[in-house]
């Protein structure tokens, strides 16, 4: 037996000790790496699973189902907002309801209104911007019936010309001034109910309508286009954007590629729309109240609403493009009568970078 000396013993024996401590270490070490990456993969997953989860988004419409809307309500049903990896909720609206006001305070993220009323509200102080302009004409017109002899505008002179008022009536005040025309010296502008039976009974010799709502209720109740005159706003040169889709801009400012996503979609359901206006009544008309309206009349305002949302003669990737000249023509209007106490900085009050990405003409 070879006997060792106990001071070599030790040596070695400490040696030992310390290999055992390090591999101790190296398998605790191991332990660890294990519990540090499958905390790293857990989070992964639950990064993944985020990612996964569709962006909600609410829209608040200025009014009740109907398909003035319709390209949104199309969307939604084929599934368009769902392909983007969006959950899209369409909030009515109504006479209490101001857009505006929801999508400041965050109880929607995009709305709908008409353009004035969305510079009213900026001037306020609302954190709203445009990011399409869905109507890329007004729809305001001047109806009378040829019996009133109003065969131009100059011919309103003398005449009772009726608006909804509310900040309805400033195309009629702008085609006033064109024609030199001042009321109530000249012409009487006067209250109008929202039906048109001031015009069907004679006590209006003209009267506000537009051409998706109370032209088409004047050929319901059985008069013929060769029975009217009409004035229209836009070939008159004094004609103000009306529906447009603005978000709050600091959800905005996370949530551009969301934004583009939904524009993307509401494109696609216009165009439907525009196609096929059959299916988007019969789409629309899941919503609507139908004891307050008709599927006929919902048909009419579709083909009708179509005709502003892509004019004859657009190319249809123009869709909710945002038109510098006809904006900056209705904040001029908008300034002139009061709408707004300072002019507008278009910079401010809309933009096209959610337009371009939706389109692919981002830079």
């Amino acid at each position: 037996m070879i006997k060792i000396p106990s001071r070599k013993f030790k040596r070695i024996s400490t040696l030992g000790l310390s290999a055992i401590l390090v591999f101790m270490l190296v398998l605790s070490g191991c332990g660890n790496n294990k519990e540090v990456a499958s905390s790293a993969n857990t989070a992964n997953e639950g990064n993944a699973a985020a990612a996964d989860q569709p962006v909600k988004i609410r829209l608040q419409l200025k009014w009740v189902p109907q398909t003035q809307f319709a390209g949104y309500y199309v969307a939604l049903d084929k599934g368009y907002y769902k392909e983007e990896g969006l959950d899209v909720e369409i909030l009515p609206g109504g006479p209490d309801i101001v857009p505006e006001q929801q999508v400041a305070n965050g109880a929607a993220e995009i709305g709908n209104s008409w353009v004035a009323s969305l510079l009213s509200h900026q001037e306020q102080g609302f954190p709203i911007i445009e990011i399409a302009q869905i109507s890329q004409k007004s729809g305001m017109l001047l109806v009378s019936k040829k019996s009133a002899g109003i065969n131009s505008p100059a011919d309103l002179k003398g005449k009772k010309v009726g608006s909804w008022m509310g900040g309805l009536e400033f195309e009629i005040l702008a085609l006033f001034k064109k024609y030199n025309l001042e009321a109530p010296k000249d012409v009487e502008l006067a209250k109008q109910g929202f039906t048109m039976d001031q015009l069907l009974n004679d006590q209006l010799d003209a009267a506000s309508a537009l051409t998706h709502n109370e032209f088409p209720i004047l050929l319901e109740q059985g008069l013929k286009e060769s029975d009217l005159n009409v004035i229209d706003m836009n070939e008159e040169g004094v004609a103000m954007l009306q529906d447009n889709l603005f978000a709050n801009t600091e959800w905005l400012e996370k949530n551009k590629d969301a934004a583009a996503k939904f524009l993307r979609a509401s494109f696609k359901g216009w165009q439907d729309t525009i196609n096929n206006p059959e299916e988007a009544v019969d789409i629309v008309m899941k919503s609507a109240d139908k004891d307050s309206t008709t599927r006929e009349h919902q048909l009419s305002m579709a083909i009708a609403i179509g005709k502003l949302v892509l004019p004859e003669g657009a190319d249809p990737s123009q869709i909710g493009q945002i038109n510098k000249e006809s904006f900056q023509q209705t904040a001029d209007i908008a300034y002139e009568f009061g709408v707004v106490k300072n002019k507008v900085d278009l910079s401010k009050a809309y933009t096209d970078e959610i337009f371009n990405l939706a389109t692919g003409k981002a830079q």
